[in-house]
């Protein structure tokens, strides 16, 4: 199964610190509104986005038709195919997509640890 490009997606105090510390690490910004409180910073083929009061806690992030840069790949495995697979592997959601649609759609489900995995497609 290939769930697409990761990224961590970070819960952070105060966007601006944290661009500025990553920029140290090497991180430029990659995409992303700061207006809207949100940045995706970009080192090589590492992705870590920086999201300022939109949730609680740190998130792992798979895009499904996405490479790193995002852009389409050609082929993928369609959320709801990875959905299917963990749904007959018996694995809880916190979230589901909508078998019925095509096209973007996400969900979420946590690991034994309670870390929340957004599997989550835009093509």
């Amino acid at each position: 199964m290939k769930l697409g490009a990761f990224s961590i997606s970070l819960a952070v105090k105060d966007l601006n610190v944290s661009k500025a510390f990553y920029e140290t690490l090497g991180f430029s910004v990659f995409a992303g509104q700061a207006d809207k409180n949100y940045l995706i910073m970009k080192n090589g083929n590492s992705l870590v986005g920086l999201f300022q009061g939109m949730f609680d806690n740190n998130i792992l992030t798979f895009n499904p038709g996405w490479d790193e840069n995002a852009n389409k790949l050609e082929t993928f495995e369609d959320v709801r195919s990875i959905q299917k697979h963990l749904k007959d592997n018996n694995v809880p959601f916190v979230t589901e997509a909508d078998e019925s649609t095509s096209g973007p759609a996400s969900f979420v489900v946590l690991d034994p640890d309670g870390n929340a995995i957004l599997i989550d497609q835009h093509v």
